[in-house]
């Protein structure tokens, strides 16, 4: 049996985005191994985390710690990582390797050049390049030197967004340059969601009558939940609500925020939620601010719910949402942000919505595995 092992830098990249392709990858007959860091960075919560443990070791799949840095200039502890998966892979001697993250890309594919050597193919997906149209000149500086070296380590290079391919085509090195629609988003579990709206709008603070726009995703500063916040203040409609599923350093601020706007009232910090298909449901619009994405889950997932959008005009976002399914905006700018949600607010939510439900379908976890069955 072949051995083929998963490594990323966090457990909630394993939890939210890669146990289609590990589920996969066990009905191929592989032996799979995971390894990530599940003890410091994953967005998700500890009792998560246990769960992941859990459903990994009923798959009779083994899971290894590697203490990965969340800084790409952790040197010290990036060296750590970088022992700890020479030594994992020179134990277990994997046929293939499939890497995610920066981090967990950059680290592993190093500590992959002997392998290769002895015949393991080492796959790495970029989840969006920190490098693209219109990043600070400081992610050039840092990332795309060190993406281009490790392309030179990498068998098949694969990428999630039209950008991000066309430019791995034109600049990577890697032997094989594929684009991959995401990592798949399973279209029942949004579509066949039944929910009593006004008894979940009751559980949030959102009135029943309220239009209810919502955000799922970590409180940090690449999401950039403080644009639709100062947005709303300036919308001057208090029948207008902003809801946000997720946690993270910026809590406090965009609480504190919403205050001293005179919007505390209509904003509603959600926390970690393990709903987001009901809320989903129970929102009239979904937005997101973000500054840098690559092919966003939580767009996908709201689009296979029915909703319109109102994201930020960036790479990933544009192959998603048209003019047919939502609006696009500058996230660096609150009066186009309050335009694009102005304009949304007086269009047709339902013929929005059912568009984006359509155009979906081409992102689906069903779609993706196809591809990816041939590419391992």
């Amino acid at each position: 049996m072949k051995k083929f092992l998963v490594i990323t830098s966090v457990a909630s990249m394993v939890d939210q985005f890669l146990m289609p392709n590990i589920q996969m990858l066990k009905d191929m007959n592989y032996d799979v191994h995971v390894a990530c860091n599940f003890e410091k960075g994953s967005t998700c919560s500890n009792e998560r985390i246990q769960e992941l443990k859990q459903k990994l070791g009923e798959l009779k799949i083994k899971y290894f710690q590697i203490d990965f840095a969340r800084n790409v200039l952790d040197f010290q502890g990036n060296l750590q990582a970088y022992r700890q998966v020479v030594s994992l892979i020179k134990e277990n001697q994997y046929d293939l390797v499939h890497c995610h993250s920066p981090i967990g890309g950059l680290v592993t594919r190093l500590a992959c050049i002997k392998a290769r050597k002895n015949g393991t193919k080492v796959i790495y997906t970029a989840h969006g390049f920190h490098f693209y149209k219109g990043a600070p000149l400081l992610n050039w500086l840092i990332y795309y030197p060190v993406e281009k070296l490790c392309s030179y380590f990498t068998d098949t290079l694969i990428t999630i967004n039209q950008e991000d391919f066309a430019l791995a085509k034109k600049k990577m090195k890697a032997k094989k340059v594929e684009y991959v629609p995401g990592v798949g988003i399973d279209l029942s579990r949004f579509q066949n969601v039944q929910v009593d709206r006004s008894a979940k709008r009751k559980e949030i603070g959102v009135p029943e009558d309220a239009t209810l726009i919502l955000s799922v995703g970590e409180l940090n500063e690449n999401k950039n939940h403080e644009v639709i916040i100062r947005a709303i203040s300036q919308l001057n409609n208090p029948n207008v609500h902003y809801a946000i599923a997720g946690k993270g350093d910026k809590e406090s601020y965009l609480s504190e925020l919403a205050g001293a706007l005179g919007v505390a009232e209509q904003v509603h910090l959600l926390g970690y939620r393990t709903d987001v298909a009901e809320l989903y449901k129970t929102a009239d619009i979904y937005t997101l601010p973000s500054i840098r994405e690559g092919l966003n889950v939580s767009l996908m997932e709201s689009m296979a719910s029915g909703l319109p959008c109102a994201v930020g005009n960036i790479r990933g976002n544009t192959d998603l949402i048209d003019e047919n399914g939502g609006v696009l905006f500058d996230p660096h700018s609150v009066d186009d942000c309050k335009d694009a949600l102005n304009s949304l607010l007086k269009s047709d939510f339902t013929k929005m919505g059912e568009y984006n439900a359509e155009k979906i379908k081409s992102f689906s976890v069903e779609m993706v595995n196809e591809i990816m069955f041939e590419i391992y």
